[in-house]
């Protein structure tokens, strides 16, 4: 890696001779650390030209504020910034443990946009750091300072071209380079033993076939040892301690010391030399470096020299914006196992491998065993300016009771993406309370396209569910109190138990200044309110006709959680929470009882997506959600919003909508879309044969009835009634405006006949195309073609727009869902709705986007309305999650008769299982 030059140098100094003496050429580091830098920066440009969005990266990381230290990293800034590096300087305070050291250092290891990173030493800490610890903690692959023990190995190895060479001896060996002088076969002595400059030294002069000599403090006869070399290289760090007459007359000299001795002439009254004494040596020697620009400029030039060589071998295995991702090659059984079965017999990937694999660090994944994982938020702020990915959307038909695949399709398309076109892609699907052995089964997906391992899935939650549930009791109960206490206490008694003495002293909580700010007293100390100003504080007046019942609170604190785009947001929604009402009328939320803060506290750790695996091996986050009755039906916001910016701009974020493009997709664009910004480039539509059948007015089943093998049987006729029903819904997608890809989700028992009649319908409806899938019987090689048609779709620009205008009267917002997603002539409000809305707009409540409650059970949800007008029985405001609820006739906030449970046949000791 060192170049020879052609001629000899004529640097400083001119080379004369006579009878008497020879003077030494000078060897100027500062003009061969500029040839240095000037190449690098072409190196840099051309890096630059191959790859626009590449730059070669560096990290300086200082621990104190000494000033010598500042002014070494100063040089470093500077040289890197000239040659193109970009380089940052990370500085630690004077009281940072080793642990936060260490952390740090674990944190730029990991960043793809780092190459190189040097720990500034010493470290300058008030606590014990084990500087030898810190050193080996930077990664091998960016040690650019060749100090770790690693790269120390491989160099007293000989394995010069897989490690980093210390700056300072390499820097000499370019300057011995520079002088035409061979080193091998010469006799060379290196005097000086330190981890950066001697033993290395040593070790490079060897590898390059000289005949070594180490010398150091202890070494007898110093002088005879320097007298023999050829090559001499002093590190001491002792002023001028080498004398000329020691010199072989000829060789050559690098010295490497800096030190400082008194000189009155000097301004500050010193001067710089070197450990060797120049004056004299220069008379002998035939080549030697000065101090200072000797060596101490190629020390930063070589440093930027291995920076640059760090980026280019981090190009050989770069792919602009592509992960490196180890998937899974799939050997799909006939016949087919159950989906436990391929689940248990899928070798998963430790999921702190998948995590690396999309560019997470370290400290920002949790790890819940070896197949789960929560993420940390503060990834989302770390790449909150990096470009977001393509984001599709998958819904589908009206739902049947036998299912139509729509979180299967979600991740065979996010497998086919990932695992066969080597695009990176993220799957976001939610774990609803009902996906435990309900109709859904045990997992999420099925088949060859399902979340893995099924169990934990479904079964061994992170505790987000339980995190909801536990939050919904409190407020409930606090609620209760509340009312129980306002009635018993005296206002001083209550006040007294809002607000307690501590050590002696009342103290309002900032919460509670929040409700005094509300009620429009400016006090700040306790003992300064007057008697009524006490009264309005204490007292909620709540109307026990009108407190929330736990499973619809549970279904708001659902709401909120999914539609948060950070916990900031989270608190702000919950705080925002409407949990009972006065007697007045007035909304009473979580911030008026003083719980906002408890709440958010509860759920903080729900908020984080738990990132999961496919049978593939391609990512997915699995968060909560809800259903499509009380609630939108959506994946929740924040792991949309992580995964866009882990795949990048040419990757694909998949996520799911609850099924019918009428009602869940709408509450998707209409109320997750308005409320996190995001917006989609496609819309995938699933359908089956069997499910169009029964939009055809085919006889109603279970999953188990035994008319479920009446639609298995070839019914062209039925289909095409059914074919009805995905014409609405595709009209209805269409009406936002992005491209629509219908995916049929079939199955062995389909005719080409149905498959092809499915098609020209769809085609007529106006979609952008149509595509046959069989993912949950071959995983992603299933949905290739699907993927295929979403790329080509993501490429077409088409305008998204919302519905309607949520600053529009609640009753137009209401009658444009009506008329246009469910085809009905009119909306009407009951009594009871409209005193409710009259409320609500007094309030300032009514600029919220609709959620319609019903689900597709309803009569008008199957696409063959038997009322023309959509009947509104109550409107509830969701003050948190930021929407209101309208409850139609045919929907309760009361739960549904309980699906059978589908837990018959899971068992610890079954064979299939591995324990």
């Amino acid at each position: 890696m060192f170049s020879v030059a052609s001629t000899m140098l004529r640097r400083g100094a001119l080379r004369c001779q006579d009878s008497r003496r020879t003077i030494a050429t000078v060897v100027s580091g500062n003009k061969t650390s500029q040839q240095v830098r000037e190449r690098l920066k072409k190196d840099v440009a051309e890096m630059r030209r191959q790859f626009p969005a590449f730059r070669p990266g560096l990290v300086v990381l200082q621990v104190g504020d000494r000033d010598d230290s500042n002014l070494y990293i100063s040089m470093k800034l500077k040289a890197a910034a000239e040659i193109g590096i970009n380089a940052n300087h990370i500085r630690l305070p004077k009281t940072a443990t080793e642990d936060e050291v260490l952390r740090s250092i674990v944190g730029i290891n990991e960043n793809p946009c780092v190459h190189g990173l040097i720990v500034q030493l010493p470290l300058d800490s008030i606590n014990p750091i084990d500087t030898e610890k810190v050193t080996n903690a930077v990664a091998p692959e960016k040690d650019v300072d060749g100090l770790t023990s690693i790269n120390a190995g491989k160099l007293s190895r000989g394995d010069l071209g897989d490690c980093f060479i210390p700056c300072t001896p390499n820097g000499c060996m370019e300057l011995i380079s520079q002088t035409g002088v061979s080193v091998s076969g010469k006799n060379a002595v290196v005097i000086g033993r330190s981890k950066i400059v001697g033993a290395p030294m040593h070790d490079l002069l060897l590898w390059n076939h000289a005949t070594v000599t180490t010398c150091h403090s202890k070494t007898p006869d110093l002088a005879t040892q320097v007298g023999r070399a050829d090559i001499l290289v002093v590190g001491a760090g002792k002023a001028e301690m080498v004398k000329g007459e020691w010199v072989k007359e000829g060789a050559v000299v690098i010295d490497c010391g800096i030190n400082h001795i008194p000189d009155s002439s000097k301004p500050g009254g010193k001067r710089v030399v070197g450990d060797v004494h120049y004056a004299s040596a220069k008379e002998r020697a035939g080549f030697i470096t000065p101090v200072p620009g000797g060596v101490g400029p190629m020390t930063v030039a070589m440093l930027m020299e291995n920076t640059v060589q760090s980026a280019k071998r981090f190009l050989q295995t770069y792919r602009p914006g592509k992960w490196n991702m180890a998937c899974k090659k799939l050997k799909p059984q006939k016949p087919q196992p159950s989906d436990l079965t391929i689940s248990h017999l899928c070798q998963s990937k430790p999921i702190g491998q998948l995590a690396r694999e999309v560019g997470l660090f370290s400290d920002e994944v949790e790890f819940y065993g070896r197949n789960r994982a929560k993420v940390h938020l503060d990834a989302l702020k770390r790449m909150e300016k990096e470009p977001d990915g393509k984001y599709v959307v998958v819904t589908g038909i009206t739902p049947t009771p036998m299912g139509e695949g729509n979180t299967t399709t979600t991740l065979g398309l996010a497998q086919a993406l990932g695992a066969h076109l080597s695009v990176n892609a993220f799957a976001c699907v939610q774990r609803t309370p009902g996906s435990s052995f309900g109709i859904r089964g045990g997992a999420v997906g099925g088949g060859y396209s399902q979340v893995v391992p099924m169990e934990e899935v479904s079964l061994q939650s992170t505790g987000d569910l339980e995190a909801v549930y536990t939050a919904s009791s409190l407020a409930v109960d606090t609620v209760k109190a509340r009312a129980h206490y306002e009635a018993k206490e005296n206002d001083k008694g209550l006040f007294d138990l809002l607000v307690p003495s501590i050590k002696g002293q009342k103290v309002f909580s900032p919460v509670q200044l929040n409700r005094l700010k509300k009620l429009g007293i400016e006090k700040t100390e306790p003992a300064t309110l007057t008697k009524e100003e006490m009264r309005r504080f204490v007292h909620l007046d709540i109307d026990p006709n009108t407190r929330m019942d736990n499973s619809s609170l549970a279904n708001e604190i659902m709401a909120v959680l999914s539609l948060s785009s950070s916990a900031e947001d989270m608190q702000q929604r919950l705080a925002k929470t409407a949990l009972a009402t006065s007697r007045s009328g007035q909304l009473i939320t979580a911030e008026d009882l003083g719980i906002s803060g408890a709440l958010a506290l509860l759920l903080k750790e729900a908020l984080k997506p738990n990132l999961m695996q496919t049978v593939e091996g391609t990512p997915v986050f699995v968060h909560t959600g809800l259903s499509c009755d009380m609630a939108p039906g959506i994946s929740s916001t924040l792991p949309d919003r992580l995964a866009l910016k882990l795949v990048g701009p040419q990757g694909f974020v998949v996520t799911e909508s609850a099924p019918g493009a009428h009602l869940g997709l709408e509450k998707f664009f209409n109320i997750k879309c308005h409320h996190s910004g995001l917006q989609p480039d496609v819309v995938v539509l699933v359908a089956t044969t069997r499910a169009l059948k029964m939009h055809g007015n085919g006889p109603q089943v279970t999953p188990s009835s035994t008319l479920l093998k009446e639609y298995s049987r070839e019914n062209l006729v039925l289909l095409e009634k059914g074919c009805g029903h995905l014409k609405k819904q595709v009209e209805t997608a269409r009406m936002f405006g992005l491209p629509v890809i219908v995916a049929i989700n079939t199955f062995s028992t389909d005719s080409e006949e149905e498959l092809d009649l499915i098609c020209d319908q769809a085609r007529q409806a106006g979609v952008f195309d149509v595509v046959r899938c069989t993912h949950w019987a071959e995983g992603g090689a299933g949905a290739v073609a699907l993927a295929q048609a979403v790329q080509r779709a993501s490429e077409v620009p088409r305008p998204f727009k919302f519905l309607y205008n949520v600053e529009m009267p609640v009753v137009d917002k209401i009658r444009t869902i009506a008329q246009q997603m469910y085809g009905l002539r009119d909306v009407e409000l009951s009594p009871r709705a409209k005193e409710k809305l009259t409320l609500y707009t007094k309030q300032g409540l009514c600029n919220m986007p609709i959620c319609i409650g019903q689900t597709h059970t309803s009569p008008d949800m199957k696409g063959n309305a038997t009322d023309s007008v959509l009947h509104i029985l109550d409107i509830q405001a969701n003050t948190g999650a930021g929407f209101l609820l309208g409850l139609v006739g045919t929907s309760s906030t009361i739960p549904e008769d309980p699906i059978w449970p589908c837990f018959h046949g899971n068992d610890l000791f079954k064979d299939t299982q591995k324990l």
